[in-house]
């Protein structure tokens, strides 16, 4: 009998292709051809963490939810590790917070400064215990894993498009995922930077400049 020889590559490919994926987006090699809102969402946390969206792809083949990504690569840039090792830790049944101590760090790296929290659901029960803490008692709060998802979104999607936190947690509230959010904060400054270019006024707010790092928090 006759063997031929098939190239590593070629079976990579062939595995990546039959791999189950979700109905409602499909990828290829390197690229996402589904959902606009999804590919953008990879590309925000690909440019506000300075990965290539390859990197953000393969996370997510891992069995990442799309909502934890940004929590992902917050912890492996905050413990300076690689991404894999973050998701091979949440893959034995470790909490967000868990995964958090097991690096050296607390709860004070999630949290993002905002004028007014609303009481109640989403944000409100995070926000109490940073609230009922001084700041040194911060060690002590155990966030939920919701809780770690919440804030981490919330501080991706205002600083990366420079938008008003507050108005992100309204959002939020009302039921959007940070998918549908990203989105439309994004749509939001690409119109706002057409018409004022338009005007005759012309400047970075949702153009190339405008999707790259928004401001840096200063906690109090």
């Amino acid at each position: 009998m006759r063997f031929v020889s098939i190239p590593f590559g070629f079976l990579l490919l062939i595995s990546l292709l039959a791999s189950p994926v979700p109905a409602e987006t499909q990828w290829s090699v390197g690229l996402s051809i589904g959902n606009e809102g999804l590919r953008n969402f990879n590309l925000s946390i690909g440019e506000y963490y300075r990965v290539p969206e390859r990197e953000v792809i393969v996370v997510r083949q891992r069995g990442c939810r799309d909502e934890e990504l940004p929590v992902v690569f917050f912890l492996a840039s905050r413990a300076r590790v690689a991404p894999g090792v973050i998701i091979d830790l949440r893959s034995r049944g470790m909490s967000w917070m868990n995964i958090t101590l097991h690096f050296g760090l607390g709860p004070e790296i999630y949290y993002v400064p905002v004028k007014e929290v609303k009481a109640g659901p989403p944000y409100g029960k995070a926000y109490g215990h940073y609230k009922k803490h001084p700041k040194h008692e911060w060690k002590k709060i155990a966030l939920a894993d919701d809780d770690v998802v919440n804030l981490v979104n919330l501080r991706f999607i205002s600083e990366h498009h420079g938008y008003p936190p507050e108005t992100v947690m309204k959002m939020r509230a009302e039921g959007r995922n940070f998918v549908a959010i990203n989105e439309a904060v994004y749509k939001e400054g690409k119109d706002r930077h057409v018409k004022k270019k338009d005007a005759g006024y012309d400047n970075d707010i949702g153009g190339k400049k405008g999707r790259g790092k928004g401001k840096k928090w200063k906690d109090d």
